[in-house]
């Protein structure tokens, strides 16, 4: 192998580590224009875990992202009502602590995964979603609003 090509190889060589490192790195960050940010994410949790975190006394509020006719037809105790099309970019009224314990559950689990992301994306940074009320075997509060 002659000089050049074994320079070649050299380059080749740090230019392929190079892409390797950049690429495993970084994970949850995307480049904007100004550099790499953070994305940040929620925690999908099981009933049993959200059973849990209710039982402490944490600060952590319950957020149902159904409708209000859902919300009303039923519960959980203690859920706040802010419905997933309302979240939008802003950070909702009811949830001024970008570091409080947020749980989020919707019917079947589709709506909470989305307010979810969209309540991380927004700064949010404990925001655990557990799925749909549907398949909830715990207390529930009727004709409330």
């Amino acid at each position: 192998m002659s000089i050049n090509q074994k320079k070649l190889m050299l380059v080749l060589t740090v230019i392929t580590t190079l892409l390797c490192v950049g690429c495993g790195r970084g994970e949850g960050q995307v480049m904007d224009g100004d550099g790499m940010f953070n994305i940040q994410q929620y925690t999908q949790i099981t009933q049993e875990e959200a059973k849990q975190m209710m039982a402490q006394d944490d600060g952590h509020v319950i957020v149902d992202v159904r409708r209000q006719d859902e919300y009303d037809e039923g519960h959980i105790p203690g859920a706040i009502l802010i419905p997933n099309e309302s979240i939008e970019t802003d950070p909702p009224a009811e949830l001024p602590d970008l570091d409080q314990i947020i749980l989020v559950y919707c019917r079947s689990g589709r709506r909470s995964k989305e307010a979810a992301q969209k309540l991380a994306d927004m700064g949010y940074s404990n925001v655990y979603e557990f799925g749909g009320i549907i398949d909830w075997n715990g207390d529930i509060v009727t004709g409330e609003t």
